[in-house]
């Protein structure tokens, strides 16, 4: 048994709210996230994932646990999914690595600047972002993709927690489909931000901004379809349309480009 598998068979969270209002650096948030098992349908469900596994990955250790954040601390862009897939983020520890929703997503990052590598294999790959943090509102894999309400209510702390240590430096949340635009905007107005009424509607490349609560800068909502192979592969969503989306995200935020893509 690994060092972070005892320990997190010896020291589970049971309860998001409290663990993540304990946390006092992010990196403290992303290690309690790693050992939340407050929601017994994904626990099972993310386990047995790992361990039946893809015939493709049978060879490989499943990460089989809740997934954090992945980007920098100072991120002025933050990128809101669904949920790590079953042998994606379920599978590599990352958001959005090893599937190819991430295969899109990441090239369209490192085509505008924002990665340094147009794609995200496992966590040593190398890879790093500029200013900008890729998380969600569910860290457990869901089957079929669709977590319940509840489970969704439940993990809401580990995301208010996150969104709310970034609040210095983030200036625009860029939202990928529908399911994260609606669990977000219970989110964003527990943390410092004043969410309109009614709010905003889902479409792609919607746009709201969003006044601060606490005195510090307005948010900017961005939405994008989501990067499922529903979407890419029917051409409802195309690598520029989300370039479009992002490179409107950089402008919003005043991060400059680090690079030069070969696109």
């Amino acid at each position: 048994m690994s060092d972070i598998t005892s320990r997190l068979v010896a020291d589970p969270v049971g309860d998001p709210a409290t663990a993540a209002a304990n946390a006092r650096r992010l990196t403290d948030l992303d290690e309690l996230i790693t050992r939340c098992t407050a929601c017994p349908r994904l626990v099972a469900w993310r386990e047995e994932v790992a361990r039946v596994k893809r015939a493709a990955f049978r060879d490989e250790d499943y990460w089989g646990r809740p997934v954090p954040g992945f980007g920098p601390a100072d991120a002025a862009i933050a990128i809101v999914g669904l949920a790590p897939a079953a042998h994606g983020g379920n599978r590599t520890g990352r958001m959005f690595t090893g599937d190819r929703s991430g295969d899109v997503l990441y090239q369209a990052l490192y085509d505008v600047g924002l990665a340094s590598q147009p794609d995200s294999r496992h966590i040593g790959d190398g890879l790093t972002l500029h200013r900008t943090r890729i998380t969600a509102p569910v860290r457990c894999a869901p089957p079929a993709n669709k977590p319940t309400p509840m489970e969704r209510d439940t993990c809401r702390p580990w995301l208010a927690r996150e969104l709310g240590m970034l609040r210095p430096t983030l200036r625009v949340v860029v939202v990928l489909g529908a399911f994260g635009w609606q669990a977000l905007m219970p989110v964003l107005a527990d943390t410092a931000w004043q969410v309109p009424k009614p709010r905003p509607k889902f479409g792609h490349e919607a746009h709201a901004e969003l006044p601060a609560t606490d005195g510090g800068s307005a948010l900017h909502l961005l939405a994008s379809y989501h990067v499922s192979q529903q979407n890419t592969f029917t051409g409802k969503l195309t690598p520029e349309m989300l370039r479009e989306v992002l490179e409107r995200a950089k402008e919003l935020a005043g991060v400059a480009r680090t690079h030069t893509s070969g696109r």
